[in-house]
């Protein structure tokens, strides 16, 4: 078996990247974006989740993290699980969405075609964990998920991208805060 995109080492900082079904533009909504953060704030706070970066896109998440229980896979699969139902239920119920139906019917195709999902998939199923093995590659992953927004086009400078811990880097934890105790400049 393949030791590509696992977990193997529990204790490692992991860069991650998921998207949505069919990497649908779901984060187009400030209560969109508020669920990721009351996540990932949750996480941090009882999950033991460790977020040394991220950047929330319109279509994905990238984040560089690491689970102080031991446990990356779990928590991972705990915040797509909470986030995708929380996200699911806001569309459901958002009298602004104007894409609801849509949104909604691409969900449930999406779901049709997992075994394992009962209605609706929000998110896509694989994270693609890379393991931060050196401090070249921790750099190397910081840089790529803060230019994101700026290789997409929405800004010209990282720091401008609201959900993204660019600005966290620049010493503004307006937004999420970062554990950056155990970071510094990519560094563990």
């Amino acid at each position: 078996m393949s030791r590509k995109h696992k977990f193997n080492n529990p204790t490692a900082a992991y860069f991650v990247s998921f998207a949505t079904v069919f990497w649908i533009d779901v984060f187009t909504r400030q209560a969109y974006f508020s669920i990721l953060e009351q996540a990932i704030n949750y996480c941090r706070a009882e999950k033991g989740m460790e977020v040394f970066a991220y950047c929330f896109m319109p279509s994905h998440v990238h984040f560089v993290f690491r689970s102080e229980n031991e446990d990356p896979s779990g928590l991972l699969r705990d915040f797509k699980g909470y986030t995708a139902r929380k996200l699911i239920k806001e569309i459901e119920e958002n009298p602004q969405e104007s894409r609801k139906e849509w949104l909604l019917w691409m969900m449930e195709r999406a779901g049709k075609k997992k075994s394992n999902v009962t209605k609706r998939q929000f998110w896509q199923q694989h994270n693609k964990p890379i393991e931060l093995w050196s401090n070249k590659v921790i750099k190397q992953k910081i840089a790529y998920i803060h230019k994101n927004p700026v290789e997409a086009g929405f800004v010209t400078d990282p720091i401008d991208w609201k959900y993204s811990s660019a600005r966290n880097y620049a010493d503004d934890e307006t937004v999420i805060k970062i554990d950056n105790q155990g970071i510094i400049l990519g560094i563990l």
